[in-house]
C-alpha cells in the first residue's frame, strides 16, 4: 500500500521522508495496513513558511471569516461521521457507542461551533481604551500555532479538530497539526474535511496543515522556530517537557496538559452515609474508558475506620468483577505496568490486579494501597501516574495526616471531596481540607467524580504544574481557551482610521469594551 500523503500549503503531497509507521488495532493486536510517513525537517520547514504566508494574509480579518470556516468544517465532519467513527474505533478500540458516536464526536462538532460563535462575538479580544491618553489595547492573533494531540481523545482533542485547534482558529491563527501515531487515519480524515472547508470558505493556502510524525529533534526545532506563534500540547509529561524546554529557550508560549492523578477525598460522614453507592460510583469512574482519561481519579484519601475498610473492599470487588478493556496501544500498557511496578517497589500493597490482561493491550484492573505516613515520606514517588485502569488508596490515621498528604501533592487538573449530605459532621474537615486542595488543583469538585469535562465558558481544564505548564489558562472552556493563542497589541496615539476595528472610536463591531474605566458598547466620544 502506498504511503499516506501529508497536507502542506493547501495540497496533499507525497512525503519525501524515508521512515514510515503503521497504526495498530489495540483490540486484536493487528497492525493496520496503511503506512504513514515520518516527515523530515524540510517538510516541517515548508509547512512553517506556508503557515506564515497564510497568517500575513488573514491576520487582520474579522472574526466572521474564521467563524464561517469553523462552521463549515463542523458540517463536513458531521456528514462524514460514520467513516470517522469507524477509523477511530479501529485505531483506538474505543467503543463506537456510547463513547465515539454518542459522546466524543458530537462534542467535537459542538465545540467547533462554539468556537465559531466566540470568534464572531469577539469579546475574547478584551478591547480597552483610555480616551484621555489615547492609549488602546486588544488581544490579536499571535501567529501560526502548532498543535500536538493526545492518544486518548481521537476526536475531542485531535490536533486538527479538537479544542486547541478550535481555539487557535477562533483567534485567527493558521494551524500546523502534528498527528498522533495512535490514530493517524482518523486525523487524516479530519484534515481532508478541514482542507475542503478551508477551500469552500476561501481561507488562504496553508491555513490548515498536517504532518503525522517527526523526529524528537525536529519536533523541538518546530516549537522553537521564529515563524511559530505558539504551541498547544496534550500528552505525556516526558515528551511535553522536552518540547517545553525547546520552546522556553526562545520564549515561545507553549500550553501543556501533562499529567494528573486527580486526588479524591472521601470523608468519614460520606462513607458512613452512602459508602456502598460511593464505591460503585468511584469504580465506574475509574474504569470508564479503561481509565484513560487525564481526569481519571487516580489517588484516593481515606481516614481509617470500619466504613473506610468496607469501602475499599467494595471497590476491590467491583474492580475484580469487571473485565479489563483494551488500552490505546502497547505503549500505554507498558507505561501502566511500569507505574505499578514503581509503586510496588516503594512499598505499596497490591490489592488486586497488577499484571497484563488476557487479551492484547489490556491490563488487569489494579488497586494498590499505602498508609498516609508512607505517602508523605515519599510523596513524589507515590504520585507516579498509572495512566489506565488503576488507582492508589491512601489510608490515613486522622484528618491531620490527610492534610499533610494534600500539602505534599503536585499540581493537578482536578481534586474532589465527598462529604456527608444529611448532616454537618464533615463540615469542619471539609473547610480544613478544601483550603489546601484548592491551591493544588485547577477544578475543585464536591460529591462528584472528575472524569467529565464540560464544554462550558466556566470550565477550567488546567491547573498548577505539572498538570499543565501554566496555572492561568484552560484547554477547555470558550472563550477563555482562545486567549492562549493571542498577543496583546497596544496602540499609543494611533490615528482612528489606522486602528483595528475593535478599537476604533465608532466601535463598528459592536463589542463590549472597557472604555475609560467602564464597560460599554457605546462609541467613544472624542473630546
Amino acid at each position: 500500500m502506498p504511503t499516506a500523503k501529508v497536507l502542506i500549503d493547501g495540497h496533499w503531497i507525497s512525503s519525501e521522508g524515508a521512515a514510515t509507521f503503521h497504526a495498530m488495532n489495540p483490540r486484536t493486536g493487528e497492525t493496520l495496513e496503511e503506512k504513514f510517513p515520518v516527515s523530515p525537517w524540510f517538510e516541517v520547514d515548508k509547512a512553517l513558511h506556508s503557515a506564515d504566508r497564510a497568517f500575513q494574509e488573514c491576520r487582520a480579518w474579522p472574526g466572521e471569516r474564521f467563524a464561517a470556516f469553523l462552521e463549515r468544517y463542523a458540517e463536513r465532519i458531521e456528514a462524514r461521521s460514520e467513516e470517522l467513527i469507524a477509523a477511530a474505533h479501529a485505531e483506538t478500540a474505543l467503543p463506537v457507542k456510547p463513547r465515539l458516536a454518542d459522546a466524543e464526536l458530537p462534542r467535537t462538532i459542538s465545540q467547533l461551533k462554539l468556537a465559531a460563535h466566540w470568534a464572531r462575538e469577539g469579546s475574547w479580544m478584551r478591547p480597552t481604551i483610555d480616551g484621555k491618553l489615547n492609549i488602546r489595547s486588544t488581544l490579536a492573533p499571535i501567529g501560526p500555532v502548532a498543535v500536538f494531540g493526545p492518544n486518548n481523545f481521537p476526536f475531542a482533542f485531535n490536533s486538527i479538530a479538537g479544542g486547541d485547534f478550535a481555539a487557535a482558529v477562533a483567534a485567527g491563527n493558521p494551524v500546523i497539526a502534528k498527528g498522533h501515531s495512535s490514530h493517524p487515519r482518523t486525523t487524516q480524515l479530519f484534515a481532508e474535511e478541514a482542507q475542503a472547508a478551508a477551500d469552500e470558505t476561501h481561507m488562504p493556502s496553508g491555513f490548515v496543515q498536517l504532518i503525522y510524525r517527526t523526529s524528537h529533534e525536529d519536533g523541538a526545532q518546530l516549537v522553537s522556530h521564529p515563524l511559530l506563534g505558539a504551541i498547544g500540547y496534550t500528552g505525556g509529561r516526558h515528551a511535553g517537557l522536552y518540547l517545553k524546554s525547546a520552546a522556553d529557550a526562545v520564549g515561545k508560549p507553549i500550553y501543556l496538559e501533562l499529567s494528573s492523578v486527580n486526588p479524591v477525598v472521601f470523608l468519614p460522614g460520606a462513607l458512613a452515609e452512602r459508602g456502598e453507592a460511593l464505591a460503585t460510583e468511584y469504580a465506574a469512574s475509574c474504569l470508564m474508558g479503561s481509565g484513560q482519561f487525564c481526569t481519571n481519579p487516580g489517588v484516593v484519601f481515606l481516614i481509617s475506620d470500619s466504613a473506610a475498610d468496607q469501602f475499599v473492599a467494595n471497590v476491590v470487588k467491583a474492580f475484580t468483577a469487571n473485565s479489563p478493556q483494551p488500552m490505546l496501544g502497547p505503549g500505554v500498557q507498558r507505561s501502566f505496568l511500569s507505574g505499578v511496578e514503581t509503586l510496588s517497589s516503594l512499598g505499596a500493597k497490591l490489592l488486586c490486579g497488577g499484571s497484563a490482561g488476557p487479551s492484547p493491550c489490556t491490563c488487569e484492573n489494579t488497586l494498590l494501597q499505602v498508609s498516609g505516613q508512607q505517602f508523605v515520606a515519599n510523596a513524589a514517588g507515590f504520585q507516579t501516574e498509572i495512566f489506565g485502569n488503576g488507582a492508589l488508596f491512601v489510608t490515613c490515621e486522622n484528618l491531620s495526616e490527610i492534610s499533610a498528604c494534600l500539602k505534599s501533592l503536585e499540581g493537578n487538573l482536578t481534586g474532589a471531596i465527598y462529604s456527608a449530605t444529611a448532616s454537618t459532621e464533615d463540615e469542619a474537615a471539609y473547610t480544613q481540607l478544601a483550603g489546601i486542595l484548592r491551591q493544588k488543583v485547577g477544578r475543585l469538585l464536591n460529591d462528584k467524580m472528575p472524569t467529565g469535562v464540560a464544554v462550558s465558558p466556566a470550565m477550567n481544564h488546567g491547573g498548577p504544574f505539572p498538570a499543565t505548564g501554566h496555572p492561568g489558562f484552560t484547554a477547555v472552556g470558550l472563550p477563555a481557551s482562545i486567549t492562549r493563542f493571542a498577543a496583546l497589541h497596544c496602540f499609543d496615539n494611533v490615528r482612528d482610521d489606522r486602528l483595528p476595528p475593535a478599537l476604533q472610536n465608532q466601535n463598528p463591531l459592536g463589542l463590549l469594551r472597557l472604555q475609560n474605566g467602564e464597560w460599554t458598547r457605546d462609541p467613544l466620544t472624542v473630546q
